[in-house]
């Protein structure tokens, strides 16, 4: 397993994570949660991500369960939550001090653990003013509730916004962004990002695999039975994904990804890992067999030589140029 500092923080992160947005409590039995969390572990995963979103709160319980069972060292591993979606009342999502506090409490309690390594802003709250948020995230620190707190799915000009402010209060700006970055989403990770990067941040990125489009597995137009795209209460992430024109770069680059003689899944995740300003690819397995497959990515970074690069490029066409704000 190759390591890598989150951004300019003294974090150390696995380059592969594992993560259990719609898999962990909904997709997958809480027996293969556990082998897949031992199997990550045992290959050198260090970052387990989580949200109080997912499932409604069962993804975390899950996942303490199995940290309880496991008994790791609490300094070998890295776990996240992340606060916006609560729950259906006023005061149960957004960034407002109340929710930031008492989201964190519930994680702890549902992950069961001391303190959460990582706290992300699920997204940018437009009702609440940003100094609550930093102030609300300061006094966790300074409690010793988080070590590190991030945003997620944040514009640019939003995170430096979140940097100015907490260092004209002096206190602790956010460390890290977890954006969408695959072959298809592109703009803000590449473009937009750049000022945050040039003040230290560092990424936890999610879907490099477009949500399953990028392994190849919807290549011939059809939803396999099981596969995310056929969960129920999903249907906008079918539509958002399977996109003909997607689908029909995805087939030109799995005949790439057979020229080099690796599996789609993993030439996907190597393109990721490839850029320099990845600190962490969260995986998203429902399957031991796909984590296991997925964990070779590393592997690959080697392949993707400049040549195989611009035949990838010549095919996807949607290298970002401009910034947008």
């Amino acid at each position: 397993m190759e390591y890598r500092r989150l951004g300019k923080s003294g974090l150390w992160v696995s380059a592969l994570s594992l993560g259990s947005w719609i898999t962990f409590g909904k997709q997958i039995g809480d027996n293969t949660a556990e082998d897949l969390m031992r199997i990550a572990y045992e290959n050198g995963i260090n970052f387990f991500d989580n949200a109080e979103i997912y499932s409604r709160g069962q993804s975390e319980i899950v996942m303490g369960n199995i940290l309880k069972k496991m008994g790791w060292d609490r300094s070998t591993y890295l776990v996240s939550s992340k606060v916006f979606w609560g729950g259906d009342k006023p005061n149960q999502k957004g960034l407002n001090r109340k929710h930031v506090i008492e989201a964190c409490h519930n994680a702890l309690r549902r992950l069961q653990v001391d303190y959460l390594d990582m706290y992300f802003c699920h997204r940018y709250d437009h009702n609440t003013p940003i100094e609550e948020t930093v102030r609300a995230m300061e006094t966790l620190i300074q409690q010793g509730k988080i070590l590190y707190w991030g945003t997620s799915e944040w514009s640019g000009a939003e995170i430096m916004e979140a940097y100015g402010v907490a260092r004209s209060l002096n206190m602790t700006p956010p460390t890290m962004e977890q954006p969408q970055y695959n072959m298809f989403t592109r703009q803000a990770f590449e473009i937009d990002y750049i000022k945050p990067y040039e003040a230290g941040m560092g990424t936890t990125i999610w879907s490099p695999l477009a949500s399953g489009l990028l392994t190849g597995k919807y290549n011939d137009g059809n939803i396999p039975e099981g596969s995310r795209l056929a969960l129920e209460g999903f249907e906008w992430l079918k539509d958002a994904t399977l996109r003909e024109a997607h689908i029909e770069k995805t087939r030109q680059v799995t005949k790439i990804a057979a020229e080099i003689g690796v599996p789609m899944s993993q030439l996907a995740l190597a393109w990721c890992l490839k850029n320099p300003n990845v600190s962490t690819v969260i995986l998203g397995a429902s399957k031991v067999s796909q984590l296991e497959e997925n964990l070779k990515a590393l592997e690959v970074v080697k392949l993707l030589t400049d040549d195989v690069m611009q035949k990838i490029e010549a095919i996807l066409q949607n290298k970002p140029t401009r910034v947008w704000y």
